[in-house]
Formats: structure tokens, C-alpha cells, sequence
């Protein structure tokens, strides 16, 4: 009754207001590329080659006019690629792994077992691997294996966003899908291996997709279809830093979203520029009788755009006018190629990383702009990174230690692993030095807090307990507390 009552109500303000409902429609979108290829383009753009970038968006066609795909092959254009692409991901990756602290792992046990893997594991040189792969590709997965002919210790990788597939129950992962190719004669097959809760499952399917026995590939033939081991864990750990919303479950690229168009302006531009640097050069009008030639036979010279280039030019026929060498310099407009240029390239760089951090010249801003935006926009990235990895690490080392367990006959155990990453842009040494002291005359801080202030992780703990005792023997302090101007009067 009482809705009957609020239809009513709702049709009486409808027609006194004279209102007509908008008719739902219908929109049919189709998509430009795919996973797999937008993939390929973010690696393609990594890799820098201009040779591939020109072949790739020439095939990818879709009516577009960027200038990787439509400048012709019969112009003499030179297609120059800037490499920014690779800079941004390289120099975000190193920022975030050189700044990585120990892998801490409770107890001696633990302890101990991790340095046994470490010993066969460079783990920084892995997280360094899969930042970049995960900042170009959208994610990826960390792939625990055992080979003992290969290892006494679990084997780690890192494999890539076109290799892997996600499986997801109600937001929960279920199980990670590898995927390799495996060649037999002239016969591809691919192999996919499921890793799920306590168990490896090993699939292989030919080029039809028909799934075949393991024993197809030689290789293959001593791999068990289902391997099952204690612990309720997953031998495999995906990584993203930012979640994709074109494809549900997958990471996104720092080359999506129109980074791709913006680089490829920014390569138009820089080429455009130097092509007009090349025509621009210094041309000569020179007569035909004072034209340089051989000696011998009186042929002309070999000419080549880098060196004596030269225009021929007829001989005066008026009377009284003398054949000259006339030189001319065309007006480049330098200025508008480097406004363009700057623009582009702070589109590129907007969002992901500030100019500074790349070594780019930023004098022409002020010093508190600079800092401001090194720090809101490099930091920022960065934040988002180390947030992914201090989550992703701890559950990977675990993942590597009930491994081990279960490599050794033992029961998997439950491991408490942390990782931290140092401040982003912190003080030089100097500064630490000046504040620590003036913190120091103040008596505002403790003699252990100032030697940590001072050195951080830089010095082994043992260290920094004899650096306290030696500072406190100097200053006649019995224990750690502070000291100020004038204690010594008191």
C-alpha cells in the first residue's frame, strides 16, 4: 500500500512537471589491443629499439596517426627514440632496492636457514629484476621451485606478466598459472604449471590446444602431472603495484593510461628537431665554373650531407656581375622545439617521477617548487612501491623457508619475516652532523639516540654500542642521558 501510494506521488510531481524519462542506450565499444599486446608495447617500449617500436605500431594499425605508425618509409626521416621509457622504470627500480634494509627473520632457526638460501639467492639483485618487470609489464610472480640437481635450496625467479594468470575465489587467491614454451623437433607445446594450496599441477597442451602426455617433450618427462606438499601456503607470490581496471585481477603499467601517445609525441618532437637541425645546416651557392674538382680528371667530388655539400648555381649572364660563393644559414626556431620538447616530456614524466630525479635541468623553477615536487610526485611513486613489497617479501621468504622445510623432511613451520626500506631523500651526513649537535648542546636527546640518528644502518649494532660507551667515557656520563651547556657546573 505504501508503495503503491509513492508510485502515485512520484507520476503526480512527473506530470505536473511535464518530465519524460531518458530511454537507456546501447553503447558497443570495441577494444584497441589486448593483454598480451598491450604487454608487448610496454616491453617494446622498454627496450628502446627503434626498429621494433617502428614495426610494432605499423602493425597494430587501428587508423591511428602516431608517428611511430605512420611516418612512410620512402622520407628521409630520421625516427629517433628519446629511451625515456626505460629511465623512468630503471631509475625508480634502483631508488627502491638500494635503499632496502636486511631481511629480518625471528628466531635462530629461521635465521639461519635464510642464509643458507641466501648464500644460492641474490635477493636484491630478484626485487631489483622484479620492480622493473612489474613497473613496465603491470605484475608478475615470484615462482618458488625445487630442483636438487641445481640446488640444495629452494630456487626463486621472478617471471613475467605475459607468462603468468591469476586465479581469484571471492577476492581470495587460489592459484597462480605459469606458463612456458617447450619445443620438440618442429613442434611447440606449452606447458602450464598450476600452483595452488599444497599442490604443483603440471599441464601441457600442443599448438591446437589439445593437452598432452609430459613424456611429449623429452625434457619434460620426469616431472610428475601432481605434486603435493605439506603446508597450506602457495609455492608462487604475484606483485603489482597498481591495479588494472581494464582487466580485472591484473596489475597496470606505468606505460598505460597515455603514457604510450605521450612518448610517442616526445619522440616526434625530438625527431622532428634534429631533422630540421640536419636540413638547417650551412648551405654554399657556388658557380659552376669555381666548383672544387679533381685535379687529375676533373670530376667533382664525392658529395655527403656531413661534409662538402653544396648547391650548383648557374653563372651570372648580366655584364658587370661577378661569379661569387654565396653562403646561407636557414632561421631554426630553436625556442618553439624546445618549449615543445619540455612539454612532452613533463606529460611523460607527470605522475610518475619529478625531472630532478632524472638528472633533467630544473634551474629554471625555484628551488622550493623543486624540492616540493621531488617530493610529492618521486616520493609518492616510490611509497607505492615499498608498500606492495613490504607486503609481497615477507610472504615470498616465508614461502622460500616452509620450502625448505619440506625439502628437508621437517614440517613447515610458521616464520615472522619483516622488510623496511630507508627514508626517501633523507639529509646528507653534514646536515645529520649539524643537527645531531645542535640537539646534543641543547640536551634534548640521548647519547644513544644521537648515535643512531648519526649512522642509522650503516653501522652494525655492536659498533654503535662501543661508539655510545666511547662518547659517554668522554663527556664523564655514567649512563646514555642527555647533556647540555653547563651540566659540567652543576
Amino acid at each position: 500500500m505504501k508503495f503503491d501510494i509513492g508510485e502515485k506521488v512520484r507520476q503526480m510531481f512527473l506530470n505536473w512537471l511535464n518530465i519524460n524519462p531518458a530511454s537507456e542506450q546501447t553503447f558497443v565499444l570495441n577494444e584497441r589491443t589486448g593483454l598480451m599486446a598491450d604487454i608487448l608495447r610496454a616491453k617494446l617500449w622498454y627496450r628502446g629499439d627503434a626498429y621494433e617500436l617502428s614495426q610494432f605500431f605499423k602493425q597494430l594499425g587501428c587508423g591511428t596517426n602516431s608517428f611511430w605508425g605512420s611516418v612512410p618509409d620512402n622520407e628521409k626521416v630520421r625516427k629517433i627514440h628519446s629511451g625515456l621509457p626505460a629511465i623512468i622504470a630503471d631509475t625508480l627500480a634502483y631508488i627502491v632496492y638500494s635503499d632496502m634494509d636486511d631481511i629480518a627473520v625471528e628466531g635462530e632457526k629461521g635465521r639461519a636457514a635464510f642464509e643458507d638460501i641466501s648464500q644460492n639467492t641474490d635477493f636484491t639483485a630478484l626485487v631489483g629484476k622484479a620492480i622493473v618487470d612489474t613497473l613496465v609489464e603491470g605484475d608478475g610472480a615470484f615462482k618458488i621451485s625445487v630442483d636438487d640437481t641445481l640446488s640444495l635450496t629452494p630456487i626463486v625467479e621472478f617471471v613475467g606478466a605475459d607468462k603468468t594468470e591469476y586465479r581469484y575465489l571471492r577476492g581470495v587467491l587460489s592459484e597462480v598459472i605459469f606458463r612456458s614454451a617447450h619445443e620438440d623437433g618442429n613442434r611447440i607445446y606449452q606447458l602450464e604449471e598450476h600452483y595452488g594450496r599444497g599442490y604443483i599441477e603440471s599441464r601441457l597442451y600442443d599448438h591446437s590446444g589439445h593437452e598432452m602426455s609430459l613424456d611429449s617433450v623429452p625434457c619434460l618427462a620426469g616431472i610428475e602431472p601432481r605434486v603435493e606438499f605439506a603446508g597450506d601456503y602457495i609455492m608462487a607470490v604475484p606483485l603489482k603495484f597498481y591495479a588494472s581496471k581494464k582487466y580485472p585481477c591484473r596489475g597496470k603499467s606505468i606505460f598505460d593510461g597515455g603514457k604510450s601517445d605521450c612518448f610517442d609525441a616526445l619522440d616526434e618532437v625530438i625527431s622532428q628537431w634534429w631533422d630540421a637541425i640536419r636540413m638547417g645546416r650551412v648551405k654554399q651557392y657556388i658557380p659552376d665554373n669555381m666548383i672544387p674538382r679533381n685535379a687529375e680528371n676533373g670530376s667533382v667530388g664525392k658529395l655527403n650531407q656531413f661534409g662538402n655539400n653544396y648547391i650548383t648555381i648557374s653563372q651570372p649572364l648580366q655584364e658587370g656581375v661577378t661569379p661569387k660563393i654565396e653562403v646561407v644559414q636557414p632561421d631554426i626556431k630553436y625556442d618553439a622545439f624546445v618549449s615543445s620538447y619540455t612539454n612532452c616530456l613533463l606529460m611523460c614524466l607527470q605522475g610518475l617521477v619529478s625531472p630532478a630525479t632524472l638528472g633533467i635541468d630544473v634551474g629554471k623553477m625555484s628551488s622550493a617548487d623543486a624540492q616540493r615536487e621531488k617530493k610529492d610526485v618521486t616520493g609518492n611513486t616510490r611509497n607505492t612501491i615499498t608498500t606492495a613489497l613490504e607486503k609481497a617479501l615477507p610472504e615470498l621468504v616465508s614461502a622460500v623457508l616452509k620450502t625448505y622445510d619440506n625439502m628437508q623432511g621437517k614440517a613447515p613451520e610458521e616464520y615472522e619475516v619483516s622488510v623496511d626500506f630507508g627514508e626517501y631523500g633523507a639529509p646528507d651526513f653534514d646536515s645529520r652532523v649539524e643537527t645531531v649537535g645542535k640537539a646534543s648542546t641543547y640536551g634534548i636527546m640521548s647519547v644513544e639516540t644521537q648515535v643512531e640518528e648519526l649512522w642509522g644502518s650503516s653501522k652494525e649494532d655492536e659498533w654503535k654500542a662501543g661508539e655510545v660507551k666511547r662518547i659517554m667515557q668522554e663527556k664523564g656520563l655514567a649512563d646514555g642521558a642527555t647533556s647540555a651547556v653547563g651540566d659540567e657546573l652543576a
